[in-house]
């Protein structure tokens, strides 16, 4: 079998506001493999719950009505096998399978993929504990999506969706076929208690679905969910997204007579109703997932051409270089090469030239998404922009890139980079109008100077910027005193550089010796993954390098990324510390956009 080695995404690079963007060299994205909070989205807690009218149930909940499927000529208050946000949805009722599969398929083998770090539970829900790679394999959610749609969902648990046309509330009525593996039905009581458990046990849940309020059972197969205020066209579609624990499980017994606790980490390989259940469990080394041969959802049009591997196995490595030997020496099948360096040097070798390993670049149309210096801005040494500013003239980007790098990476100034969403040049038309109704409080080059990021001539002569950089600290009232920089309390500024492999220590050390110039005490310090999982989720850190992932619909997430809730909450997305009212104001005019 020839195996797969792909080149990452272009890496991006850029500084806005709190956050310094650089190329993710040899960085994987440790939540990429996660089915818990940190491989979703979020959203902000809302003020005030508003009550949902009673509606009648239809005479016959199951049937899903045909209706065409273009744009606004559909009743949303009629049952339907999917929803879209924008209101369009490619794949009609009775779709036989989604166009991008072979639906002929073979079944068999096994795919081995390799991770980065460790793992000390089965519980992917929870803050605590480091979870599983590929947890998700195990279980079901109301609605899938397709691969081919910008924002549409197709039925998985949920036969049929409908919302009122203020969406107010959603109501899914669930397949009577869906089964646990331990053959119980899936019910509504599932998903309420799934809903109630998870916005209790990690504040992503409790932000992401704090504008829904309510989930209760309506029918015999049906659950509705209320939300908090009308006019969010994306809440139904975040609850889809919602994946149904059995409520049966997690309230009964462990093997040994005990309670299970779903607030805890455990290794006992929870139920599942997904194509997949947890087979051998190496804590710590590796996982593997056994296909379900009786899988209830096999056969759903959503389901045909997927899950075609009877074995799924995650092998861990601490170590990058080990993990790269892994793949060239076929012990792990597929691998996303994100290092330019590894990309440039390490695959010319007899498997790559034998056409064994399949190397191949592939362009995404999708937002980029960004690595970057993340500053946590919850201390105080990083609240004024004009020194995360300097910072960003003292990186040497061009440099790096040429040396470091290959040439093959680029920048940009925007968090939509690779996308018709990202920004360009300065504000104009509506996008100038909304921004005029802030403008008391925001800095005034946002309506005149257009972003861009430093630039060197690659030399490492980086004397000029290095000039600039001191002057913002200098504003900032930090000056250099007996070569360290220093404000008017006598601190002298000291950052720490946490990182979580040692494969980022070489983008840092030139960044570091930049810095030293500056008078800037630098340090770098790398940490297993549980360490650095700690201290980031309770924001114990100077600087980190976090990632961030876009669409071409965004929505709630925003809060989760920027939102004042989050900022508090321990375990967001929000490591820089983002809480700015006009930032709060911004997302809900995207969170309650009528259009695209």
């Amino acid at each position: 079998m020839t195996r797969p080695v792909f080149a990452g995404a272009a890496v991006i690079i850029a500084a806005i506001a709190a956050i310094f963007f650089f190329s993710g060299d040899g960085e994987p994205d440790r939540n990429a493999d996660m089915a818990g909070p940190a491989a979703q989205t979020g959203e902000r807690a809302a003020s005030e719950t508003l009550a949902e009218p009673a509606r009648e149930t239809p005479e016959r909940p199951n049937e899903i009505v045909t209706q065409a499927v273009e744009a606004g000529n559909f009743d949303p208050t009629i049952p339907r096998h999917g929803s879209s946000l924008f209101g369009e949805l490619k794949y009609a009722p009775g779709f036989q399978h989604f166009d991008y599969v072979n639906p002929q398929a073979p079944k068999g083998g096994m795919l081995r993929y390799g991770t980065f770090g460790t793992f000390d539970s089965l519980n992917g829900f929870i803050v605590k504990g480091q979870p599983a790679a590929g947890i998700n394999l195990i279980y079901d959610t109301l609605m899938t999506s397709s691969l081919d749609e910008t924002a549409s969902e197709y039925g998985l648990v949920a036969e049929s969706v409908r919302h009122p046309k203020d969406y107010s509330s959603v109501t899914y009525t669930l397949r009577p076929q869906a089964k646990w593996h331990d053959g119980k039905p899936v019910t509504p009581d599932d998903v309420v208690w799934t809903f109630e458990m998870l916005k209790k046990s990690h504040p992503f849940y409790n932000a992401y679905y704090a504008n829904v309020v309510k989930a209760e059972k309506t029918a015999a197969h049906e659950v509705t969910f209320t939300f908090s205020e009308s006019g969010n066209r994306e809440l139904p579609q975040i609850v889809g997204q919602l994946p149904v624990l059995p409520k049966h499980y997690w309230t009964g017994e462990n093997a040994k007579g005990e309670p299970r606790d779903f607030s805890q980490t455990t290794l006992e390989p929870p139920l599942g109703s997904g194509p997949y259940r947890v087979g051998k469990v190496s804590p710590g080394r590796s996982i593997t997932y056994e296909r379900v041969p009786d899988y209830w959802g096999k056969d759903l049009p959503v389901n045909v051409g997927i899950n075609n591997f009877d074995e799924m196995r995650f092998e861990y490595y601490r170590d990058g270089t080990v993990a790269l030997e892994a793949v060239k020496g076929d012990r792990v099948d597929f691998r996303i090469e994100n290092s330019a360096k590894n990309w440039a040097t390490e695959y010319d070798i007899p498997p790559v030239r034998r056409g064994d390993l399949k190397k191949e670049e592939i362009r995404t149309m999708n937002p980029a998404g960004m690595q970057a210096f993340v500053f946590n801005t919850r201390r105080g040494k990083f609240k004024d922009a004009r020194v995360r500013e300097a910072f960003n003239w003292a990186f040497d980007f061009e440099w790096m890139n040429r040396n470091l790098f290959y040439g093959s990476y680029t920048r940009t100034g925007s968090y939509f980079a690779n996308s018709e969403l990202a920004s360009r040049g300065l504000p104009e038309g509506r996008e100038l109008a909304i921004l005029k109704q802030h403008e008391d409080k925001l800095p005034p080059e946002i309506f005149t100077v257009p972003y861009e990021n430093p630039v060197t001539d690659g030399s490492g002569n980086n004397r000029d910027n290095l000039r600039r950089a001191a002057g913002l600290l200098k504003e900032a009232g930090w000056t250099v005193k007996d070569g360290k920089l220093s404000n008017e309390q006598g601190e002298v500024m000291k950052v720490e550089f946490l990182l979580d492999q040692p494969t980022f220590e070489r983008v840092v050390a030139p960044f570091q010796q930049s810095l030293k110039k500056l008078g800037i005490e630098a340090a770098i310090r790398t940490v297993d993954t549980p360490q650095y999982q700690n201290r980031t989720d309770n924001y114990d850190f100077d600087i980190i390098v976090d990632t961030f992932g876009q669409s071409l619909s965004p929505g709630n997430e925003q809060r989760e990324f920027w939102g004042c809730e989050a900022a508090k909450a321990p375990g967001s997305r929000n490591t820089i510390g983002i809480c700015d009212p006009v930032v709060e104001a911004l997302i809900d005019r995207i969170i309650y956009a009528t259009s695209r």
